[in-house]
């Protein structure tokens, strides 16, 4: 068998037997955030634009799911999957106006970030924010607000992005 037929035969294998991802909550003493009754404390050792992400976070969990929430302003009565990914990202000083779930496909740098890393695919995204993920209604009732998370989710479809150095 030649060498191209071995790198062929090789990568079918490989290709056929995709793996599922998921993102997966994991603790990391000084990096990764405390979640208790359902308020996220930052730990020490991140940067500031971290912290404030958590704590804007924070400001809106439980706040109601209303599609098109946090579009016209940052402050609204109720927020959608990019509404509030835009909202923790504007309190940490790294967006300007509210965004689509779409648009965060471009958003930052591409993959995974050290603190921050988005998630996005048209029609949904979600944040995490160290180590702890900021969601609409997955794990919880279909609508539902956002709401911080430490389950997994499954990852097929979205694209990681981070903000440049976090």
């Amino acid at each position: 068998m030649t060498a191209a037929a071995l790198l062929l035969g090789g990568l079918s294998a490989c290709s056929s037997s995709k793996k599922k991802e998921n993102w997966v909550h994991g603790f990391e003493p000084t990096t990764t955030a405390l979640l208790m009754n359902g308020v996220a404390h930052p730990p020490k050792g991140v940067p500031l634009a971290v912290k404030r992400a958590l704590w804007a976070g924070n400001l809106i969990v439980g706040k109601p799911y209303r599609r098109g929430g946090g579009h016209k302003s940052f402050e609204d009565t109720g927020y959608d999957c990019s509404g509030s990914v835009s909202y923790v990202l504007n309190k940490a000083g790294l967006l300007k106006a509210p965004e689509t779930s779409g648009w965060f496909r471009n958003f930052g740098v591409p993959g995974r970030g050290k603190h921050i890393t988005v998630y996005a695919k048209s029609g949904h995204v979600f944040i995490d924010i160290a180590g702890l993920r900021l969601d609409t209604g997955y794990n919880a009732r279909r609508g539902q607000g956002p709401r911080w998370s430490s389950k997994p989710r499954p990852l097929a479809g979205f694209v990681a992005r981070h903000p440049a150095g976090l």
